[in-house]
């Protein structure tokens, strides 16, 4: 039986958020570890002088207690110094988002190329270096980032995009063990998380390349690295849950898991967030709820046994992962002492939960959706109350595009959505502070456009055309910025928020502490500090370079500092570098240059290499895909230019063949060329004899955008 065939709406939001221990979808390898365990460091209250998680605390909240960088000195702040990595992680397909870990006076981070560094906190001098040593390309390396370390047991624990997990000695960062926990090389499972370690256990979810993986929790034990447990976030025959998946979907029913897990030692519970099912936009083959993708799960940590799970939306088709890092606090709501455990989402919502049950802190109501029965939608939604942090319909919408708001289905004629894929808190770590009892949240504003692969009827003509594959995409042009939003948990409403110029919810992440402080950095390498009560900007420093991984604080012979590695994203297409910077109100360094890259606030063409036109023979092919792996034309796509983006040197005459079954122009944004009507057949050609980049589109079909860069050479 499915939920909906138990009883109706009622049932089906009480299994939304069902309290069962023992029904899992659990695989225990070896029998748990017993209760003479020592469970080791208790880091359950606020970080002080050590942060010893990437987190901060097993709550996962990013609050440092610290104080002696306040709202009244931060103005004062200088850098301590300035630490190099040895080159790793420059390149432009790395992604430096790691946050440091500092433990009895050493910071350790990683790198988007998955090297691992001790440095002397107080100086930034290279202890030791770990060379992970990776191939440049192969199964599982989808994504090229690292999102840090756990300590324990004498050693430093770090996933790899390849799908290991290894630990070194903290001391000396010599290899201790290695496990395959992913296979990348038969299953592509990479590992992007930071690990977590409590009580003997190291927990590592699986992410990576996510189409068509079955997603997994895992604990390993710390000494060995050997597989304790496992936890499947798509279950599968017998498994509570499966009956949310039609078929076999299951078996390749995606539900990656993005980022470090949290634990509560009173409860005795782990607690994570599992990424969208697969395929991502398609759900045509896929019908019912689909559990646990797009959830927040709980599990007994020492046998993976299932708790309790909230679905944030069911039968994901928008790729709206649940894919932020759960946090944990304490709060008072009607009078009574709560347990709280908060995610915000790519929904643009703030979900909280009460982390014994799963049941919502504030109020979730399950609302009609709109439907397309052809991608099998759900029939509700879950919605909750309070404030969205975000835009949740599109803000100044592309002209020639259909459009929807938040969980708005699609078919075959591309459809712009707020907040999107990348929209909403995708991985930026939000933070917790109890000092003013307010969850703060980076955010992300853009519009995506989504469209399934499917035949359509032409808008224009009525004729029957094959069109592109299922997917999501920013139409070139698309505006792009965020926010930072502080939220009262007791009302899941807006306490105060501040525009920020640049995605916020993709890249960096956010530090509060017990000085009153909010620190975050920015992809033009400013790194700024507000007043966590009211959102006001106290304090800017230019770093050099892209300032978007998350900040954190220390404090090593009575001074304290606040950290950032500043290695530049790919999302934002910040400045690539090897920097970690240390503040600290003695600090004499002052501040570098602007970057030469200072960041997206407008979709270009990042993620498409632009396609010799020699290749080609100087021809753009109209309703074709241009395959970069073969140089060639591949699937037919009426609303496609093969390539749609090309580069010629200056004097080169590029001709545009219309391949599909309807009239297309190519016509220059800024009126620097037009084709008129290229009928199904026929041809036409434009000169470029001068350089710049030629952004051109169809006029019956402006979501049809492509571009020509034109250069002074060959």
């Amino acid at each position: 039986m499915s939920d909906r065939s138990r009883g109706g709406a009622a049932m089906r939001r009480l299994n939304r958020f069902l309290f069962v221990a023992g029904l899992a979808a659990t695989l225990l390898i070896v029998p748990a570890i017993g209760s003479a365990q020592v469970v080791g460091p208790d880091y359950r209250g606020p970080a002080s002088k050590e942060w010893p998680l990437v987190g901060g605390d097993f709550g996962n909240t990013h609050y440092s207690a610290l104080s002696q960088i306040d709202t009244s000195n931060v103005a004062q702040l200088k850098g301590a110094w300035m630490g190099r990595l040895n080159g790793s992680g420059m390149a432009d397909k790395f992604s430096q988002q790691a946050t440091p870990v500092v433990k009895d006076g050493v910071m350790y981070i990683t790198t988007g190329q998955n090297d691992i560094f001790a440095l002397d906190a107080k100086t930034g001098d290279t202890k030791w270096q770990y060379s992970a040593d990776l191939a440049p390309t192969g199964p599982g390396r989808l994504i090229w980032a690292n999102r840090g370390v756990a300590i324990g047991d004498g050693m430093v624990f770090s996933g790899q995009t390849d799908g290991n997990l290894v630990a070194v000695d903290q001391k000396t960062g010599k290899l201790v063990w290695s496990t395959d926990v992913g296979q990348a090389e038969v299953n592509h499972y990479g590992i992007t998380m930071a690990p977590l370690y409590y009580d003997g256990l190291l927990f590592t979810g699986l992410g990576g390349s996510d189409s068509g993986l079955r997603g997994r929790m895992v604990a390993l034990d710390g000494k060995t690295g050997k597989e304790v447990w496992r936890f499947y976030t798509v279950p599968a025959p017998g498994e509570y849950g499966n009956d949310t998946w039609a078929g076999d979907s299951w078996k390749t029913g995606g539900g990656a898991i993005w980022n470090v897990p949290t634990i509560d030692p009173d409860l005795g519970m782990i607690y994570f967030q599992v990424g969208n099912a697969w395929p991502d936009y398609d759900g045509s083959d896929r019908g019912g709820d689909n559990l646990f993708t797009a959830s927040i799960v709980g599990l007994d940590y020492k046998t993976g046994k299932y708790r309790w799970h909230f679905q944030e939306t069911h039968h994901d088709i928008w790729d709206y992962d649940a894919s932020n890092a759960p946090i944990l606090f304490n709060t008072t709501k009607d009078g009574q002492a709560r347990k709280v455990i908060a995610e915000a989402s790519k929904t643009g919502w703030v979900y909280l939960l009460d982390r014994t049950s799963g049941e919502p802190l504030v109020g979730v109501e399950e609302r009609p959706v709109p439907q397309e029965p052809r991608l099998k939608t759900a029939s509700t939604q879950p919605y909750p109350l309070g404030d969205s942090f975000v835009p949740q319909c599109p803000v100044d919408p592309l002209p020639g595009y259909l459009t929807g708001c938040v969980f708005a289905p699609f078919w075959d004629l591309p459809v712009l959505q707020a907040p999107g894929v990348l929209g909403g808190n995708d991985y930026a770590p939000i933070s917790y502070s109890p000092q003013t009892d307010l969850v703060y949240v980076p955010g992300s504003i853009q519009n995506y456009a989504y469209t399934t692969k499917k035949e359509t009827q032409d808008p224009v003509t009525g004729k029957r055309v094959n069109v592109s594959g299922a997917g999501a995409y920013l139409p070139l042009g698309t505006k792009l910025s965020g926010n930072i939003t502080a939220i009262r948990p007791q009302t899941n409403t807006i306490a105060w928020q501040d525009p920020m110029p640049y995605r916020m919810g993709a890249s960096t992440g956010l530090l509060t502490t017990g000085g009153g402080l909010l620190f975050v950095g920015q992809a033009d390498g400013n790194f700024i500090a507000f007043d966590s009560q009211t959102g006001a900007e106290l304090w800017r420093f230019q770093t050099g370079f892209g300032a978007e991984a998350t900040p954190m604080s220390y404090e090593v012979d009575g001074v304290q500092y606040v950290a950032i590695a500043t290695g530049g994203n790919r999302t934002n297409n910040s400045q690539r570098s090897d920097v970690v910077w240390s503040f600290a109100l003695n600090g004499k360094l002052g501040p570098l240059p602007a970057p030469a890259k200072t960041g997206l606030k407008e979709q270009q063409f990042l993620n498409v290499a632009a396609v010799k036109g020699q290749l080609t023979s100087n021809t753009v092919t109209i309703g074709r895909v241009w395959s970069s792996a073969d140089n060639k034309l591949d699937q037919e796509s009426e609303y496609s230019y093969g390539p749609d983006n090309m580069s010629v040197p200056v004097g080169t005459t590029v001709s545009f063949t219309n391949g599909g079954q309807v009239a297309h122009t190519v016509t220059d944004q800024k009126a620097n060329f037009d084709t008129d009507l290229i009928q199904p057949g026929d041809s036409a050609s434009v000169t470029f004899n001068t350089p710049g980049s030629y952004i051109y589109f169809c006029v019956p079909h402006p979501w049809m955008i492509a571009q020509v860069v034109v250069s002074e050479g060959p």
